[in-house]
């Protein structure tokens, strides 16, 4: 098999010409928010609907599980950090070329730090109490996953990458596993009685979501960035010009399969967890991320049928304000003055709150065009 580029650190100091934007990648950044800012709305209109079949199940898809096992819903976030990692290595490679690696890591401490600061922010900031701010949560997981595994990526080869990903998820099924939690016993993954809870509970300050640990905590961090670690590796595939692009399209295929296997086989000593976002939950996830990755690729870089994603690509290139957008505007009331009132009881009747969930996204797909369409890209 042809090895994949060494990182970064390999590139000469020729700038190589610049690559042409992956609209695939950008379609399925947009096709994950689109899941994140309307599956809840759904959801909700789902269940109105049918308390059975198809329509049920979708929306059960569409909801997290309580703690043990995996719906689509738990792909959402770990399929964003993949992204993440496939993005940077395109982003990365450009800035040392052009400007060297020094250049580089200033930027991925600015980026992270930036980042990090929007996700205490889009959690209250500090509108209420200081103890009720939230030090760790969805977009402050991402930018740590983005800072060591950007770093990773300046300092080491592919092959460094591929130790620092194995040593992080072994590493933390090894802590899980075999240190006992004072006053428990270890391996124990119940909700509460783990170690990454209890490391939250003794050592995270401040705001905890789930009351004295936390989804996003300490410990739990620590596979994510093996996750955006496994997206650079997609990334180093997709930025490789030696390989066809169908052999690229075949080769996520078949380690989008491994990845399956290995994390269903795992899950059997180490249960797929979201909460814990435990080492088999990453490649599950990750497994899942590299078959859509696959898909979107063959079909819109290969095939070249693109107008269909469109409407993704809106949403994909603005991510961060249309998530930021919907924490700061009630997007559903806002729904309401289109499709609400007696206009949705005589129009939908009981298809109504799907009415409004369907409107919401239509405004938050409104928002995305005119944004593409004026060319307004709000970055970190």
């Amino acid at each position: 098999m042809t090895e994949i580029p060494r990182s970064a650190n390999a590139i000469t100091d020729i700038p190589p010409p610049k690559p042409p934007r992956l609209m695939s990648l950008d379609a399925l950044r947009g096709f994950d928010m689109f899941w994140i800012i309307g599956a809840e709305g759904l959801v909700a209109g789902l269940k109105k609907v049918s308390d059975a079949g198809p329509l049920l199940w979708i929306a059960n898809q569409l909801e997290h599980v309580a703690w043990e096992g995996f719906h689509f819903e738990d792909l959402i976030f770990p399929l964003f950090v993949f992204i993440v990692g496939v993005s940077l290595v395109f982003s990365l490679s450009r800035t040392i070329a052009e400007k060297g690696r020094n250049a580089a890591v200033l930027h991925i401490l600015r980026r992270a730090v930036l980042l990090y600061l929007v996700g205490i922010f889009y959690y209250g900031g500090f509108s209420t109490t200081f103890e009720q701010i939230r030090l760790l949560g969805v977009l402050q997981r991402i930018a740590i996953a983005y800072l060591f595994a950007g770093l990773i990526f300046c300092f080491f080869d592919w092959r460094g990458q591929l130790a620092w990903c194995v040593g992080i998820l072994v590493g933390y099924w090894l802590l899980m596993k075999y240190v006992p939690v004072p006053g428990g016993v270890a391996g124990n993954y119940t909700e509460g009685q783990n170690l990454a809870n209890w490391v939250d509970s003794q050592y995270l300050p401040l705001r905890k979501w789930d009351g004295d640990h936390d989804p996003e905590g300490l410990l739990s961090t620590l596979p994510a960035i093996g996750n955006c670690l496994l997206g650079v590796f997609a990334g180093l595939l997709l930025r490789d010009s030696s390989q066809s692009q169908t052999k690229k399209v075949l080769l996520l295929i078949v380690a989008g399969t491994a990845l399956l296997a290995g994390g269903w086989l795992w899950s059997h000593d180490f249960p797929i967890i979201k909460k814990l976002w435990t080492s088999s939950y990453v490649l599950v996830a990750c497994g899942y991320s590299c078959l859509l990755l696959a898909a979107f690729y063959l079909v819109i870089e290969v095939w070249n049928w693109r107008l269909w994603a469109m409407p993704f690509v809106w949403i994909g290139a603005n991510p961060i304000t249309i998530y930021l957008i919907h924490e700061l505007v009630d997007i559903p009331k806002l729904s309401q003055r289109f499709v609400g009132g007696e206009l949705n009881e005589l129009a939908f009747g009981r298809y109504g709150e799907l009415a409004v969930a369907v409107t919401g996204l239509a405004i938050s797909l409104a928002i995305c065009y005119f944004l593409y369409r004026r060319k307004i890209f709000i970055r970190l």
